[in-house]
């Protein structure tokens, strides 16, 4: 059965947990924004049973409770201070590695913190949440990788996210060896070399030939490779391999973004009005060469759609989510491992929404 809306003054909290630790944010049904915001810098911990729980509990419940106590120190008010009406927690790797996370944290969370309502989110979903809202949309989160989540408010539709070996094409890991195959090439006198490229190269990592000894031993390969994105971006304005390179990466994730934009038929959407496609995470701090071809790309592909940069990150989404549960007011599509709300698991409220992962043509 649906709970009433949280009483007025109540708490709510965002979790974003990923590779630089956990986040945790405060704020009040009633107003925007978070009212404290707190990290927690050691990254919770994955093994072979998934996103370990006792771990990010024993990070999460000192935080949230320090978060607590600060805020009721400080109330000049009569709220019910130390009553949390709602957590939202956005992690990596939710979708798939989650199970003991949805398994475990609801009896904790209402034990420990009196949670009244949760939702367990993957950390594509809080990013969109944080970038668009509840309003239909698209999002593109690039960061290491690349993934697009869109949704029409009834479904899900995924596009890429696919580790750097599958996909996450266009992502930081894939222009950064792109870059560095281009210097490879300069080096061993092939086609498609660029020597820019290969100075930088020689810059950051030294010798050429000494460059598989140092990656491939490496178990972040992806961050090492992500590592030389940002000298893909800063050669691309003299030298035009660069600058092919990036305009790849722009195609690639232009077409992400429509594989996901949602359609509405007979809307103001098909009339021109378009839909919304935000930018979210550090790829797109490269900035202008980057950003310049992918808006032109954009624009043959979705000409009606508006390109946002994204106002809220993934922690913003969080908290955005947890007051929405709160008031009863949460429109975006629940699912078993996307966006998981315990108290409605199994009861065909809003249950078994499907997730689409693939591209769409109309």
């Amino acid at each position: 059965m649906t709970r009433p809306p949280a009483a007025p003054g109540a708490y709510v909290l965002g979790v974003d947990s990923g590779g630089s630790g956990l986040r945790v944010a405060l704020g009040r049904v009633e107003l925007p924004g978070p009212l404290a915001t707190t990290l927690c810098a050691e990254p919770v911990r994955t093994g072979p049973g998934g996103i370990d729980a006792t771990h990010l509990l024993d990070q999460l419940l000192p935080a949230a409770r320090e978060l607590l106590d600060r805020a009721s120190a400080s109330a000049t008010d009569d709220a019910p201070t130390g009553e949390v009406a709602a957590l939202a927690l956005g992690a990596a790797g939710m979708a798939t590695l989650g199970d003991r996370l949805r398994s475990k944290l609801p009896g904790a969370l209402a034990d420990a913190l009196g949670v009244r309502r949760l939702a367990l989110a993957a950390d594509a979903v809080t990013a969109y949440a944080g970038a668009v809202g509840q309003r239909p949309g698209a999002v593109v989160a690039g960061g290491t990788g690349m993934i697009a989540l869109g949704t029409d408010l009834v479904k899900w539709h995924r596009a890429d996210g696919w580790g750097h070996l599958l996909g996450d094409s266009g992502g930081g890991a894939w222009i950064g060896r792109a870059g560095l195959d281009a210097a490879m090439r300069a080096h061993d006198g092939r086609r498609g070399g660029s020597p820019a490229l290969l100075d930088r190269l020689r810059a950051v990592f030294g010798p050429a030939e000494a460059l598989p000894g140092l990656l491939y031993p490496r178990s972040d390969r992806p961050a090492v490779l992500a590592s030389f994105a940002p000298e893909v971006a800063a050669c691309a304005g003299a030298d035009p391999v660069a600058a092919g390179i990036l305009r790849q990466a722009a195609g690639h994730i232009a077409e992400a973004a429509a594989a996901v934009c949602p359609t509405f038929a007979g809307t103001a959407v098909e009339a021109g009005e378009g839909g919304e496609v935000a930018l979210t995470g550090g790829l797109f701090k490269m900035g202008e060469p980057l950003i310049a071809p992918l808006r032109e790309e954009l624009a043959q592909l979705l000409p009606t759609a508006r390109v946002t940069t994204a106002a809220g990150d993934p922690l913003t989404g969080a908290l955005r989510i947890a007051r929405a549960l709160a008031s009863g007011d949460l429109r975006l599509p629940r699912h078993p491992t996307m966006l998981f709300v315990p108290q409605e698991h199994g009861s065909g409220q809003h249950g078994g929404t499907a997730v689409r992962d693939e591209p769409r043509t109309g």
